[in-house]
């Protein structure tokens, strides 16, 4: 049997974290520099009557540091008066760091220099200090309930080498807990690293899972099939199980893209499936709809307006209906107490997809990452609960083992595959001889012996099946 991970994050009631993304539709993310606090009482209280127990808030940081080693005390104090808000309406929230990206755009902090947000020492610092420095002067409220790092830090930092990824969150995820903060941290960094998508971004999982205390993946597909379509987010939590609890920290869509119906038809399938993939938390992008047309970023960005669980005028849209209901669910199932039963069928995911090794073709890796979705899908639709389970942790041990796109697993692996058939498993195994004209063909040291086949493959050429 394969172990199905569902680990728990829950929050001072034993509940886990069913809520939204937050910016007053009063600014945006400028919200700090004319905080309306009558009408931000009146956004938080919506969602805390529909059942929602939590936010993401953000520090935008070019308001929150205008120069090196200071702080907009101003803001600050708006900052704290949020958080009384929230805790009159019964809602908590997680505050977010390093707010550089931000809907389509970037978000510089005037002082930094072009320096490298990663490598360069005294970024570093800066944002160290930040951190610290925040963390400290709010961790002692009621309404926080965690932290995160960064929003979407590879699109305002950029991809970085692993090294230095690793180095950047482990800085960082220290600096809460220099603090004296003791609520659980992550990196915000949307989980698009090797493990997940097959390109290599600096920020892997298996390396940031040392200084986190959960991983937040950010979906937001698009596709031309509605399977995948659906599916996406389960399966992306599915990838990030890394032994941390896993929760859907961003996922939505603009209803400039989607009737009524279908927004709620796309909310009910992700939070149901992304369930059955073992998330534990849920946080919708966002709570509100803006009209803020002559405002970067919804100028050059229309769309962004309209991501939100609430219209401009504070009224309920149908993704916020799903989101009640889905509570509700949750309290219903007693969700707390729940775990996924083992499964019998393993997926295996190539270590070819998430491992650089060398002279192998780094763009075969999100092709590959994409057969192990159909695969995935298949498993799904034929019922058969499968276990996603990384080549590099060794064999399963499983009755039903897939390996989709088998061109290429290590030859130990192969080795151990044969094993386990000899043994009684099923060991099914689907053709792809990959898709660029670089060694294209089966990597399998004895192909023959182990399918018991003569293969006609010939040399160099893209042989049908």
């Amino acid at each position: 049997m394969v172990d199905r991970p569902s680990l728990k994050l829950l929050n001072d009631e034993r509940q886990a974290w069913v809520g939204a993304n937050f910016w007053s539709r009063a600014g945006g993310p400028q919200m700090w520099r004319s905080f309306d606090a009558n009408l931000v009482r009146g956004e938080l209280e919506v969602l805390a009557r529909f059942g929602l127990n939590v936010t993401r808030s953000f520090f935008y940081w070019p308001d929150f540091m205008p120069a090196p080693y200071t702080i907009d005390e101003r803001l600050c104090d708006r900052y704290g008066r949020f958080l009384d808000l929230s805790a009159e309406a019964g809602i908590d929230t997680i505050p977010t760091f390093i707010v550089g990206h931000m809907s389509g755009a970037n978000w510089d902090v005037p002082w930094r220099g072009g320096r490298d947000l990663y490598r360069d020492g005294w970024m570093l610092a800066q944002q160290a200090w930040f951190i610290r420095t925040m963390a400290a002067r709010f961790k002692d409220h009621p309404s926080v309930a965690g932290w995160l790092i960064s929003n979407e830090m590879p699109l305002y930092g950029g991809a970085t080498d692993n090294e230095s990824g690793r180095a950047w969150g482990e800085i960082t995820a220290q600096a809460v807990r220099a603090s004296g903060a003791s609520q659980p941290v992550s990196l915000g960094d949307g989980a698009w690293g090797i493990e997940v998508t097959g390109v290599d971004n600096g920020f892997r999982l298996r390396d940031v899972s040392h200084c986190v205390d959960f991983i937040g993946p950010h979906s937001y597909p698009m596709s031309d099939d509605i399977l995948r379509q659906h599916l996406a987010a389960a399966f992306i939590c599915e990838l990030c199980h890394v032994g941390r609890p896993v929760v859907l920290e961003e996922f939505g869509l603009s209803t400039d893209f989607v009737s009524p119906e279908n927004a709620a038809t796309y909310y009910r399938q992700v939070l149901h499936t992304s369930l059955l993939g073992g998330a534990t938390g849920w946080i919708a992008w966002n709570n509100t709809d803006f009209d803020l047309p002559d405002q970067e970023p919804y100028r050059h960005h229309p769309f962004e307006q309209h991501f939100g669980i609430t219209d401009v005028r504070g009224n309920p849209k149908p993704p916020l209906v799903e989101l009640q209901e889905f509570r509700r669910i949750l309290d219903r199932i007693d969700f707390t107490r729940c775990s996924r039963l083992p499964s019998q069928t393993a997926l295996v995911v190539s270590s070819y997809m998430d491992t650089d090794y060398p002279f192998t073709v780094r763009e075969e890796r999100p092709i590959l990452r994409d057969i192990t979705f159909h695969a995935y899908i298949a498993a799904r639709e034929a019922d058969l609960s499968p276990a996603l389970w990384r080549e590099s942790d060794g064999v399963p041990d499983a009755d039903l083992i897939l390996v989709p796109g088998g061109k290429q697993l290590n030859a130990p692996t192969w080795s151990d595959l044969e094993e386990l058939a000899a043994k009684g498993a099923t060991v099914y195994v689907s053709y792809w001889p990959g898709s660029t004209a670089v060694q294209r063909g089966p990597w399998h040291p004895f192909f023959n012996d182990f399918f018991g086949v003569e293969h006609g493959l010939r040399y160099g050429l893209l042989d049908t099946v």
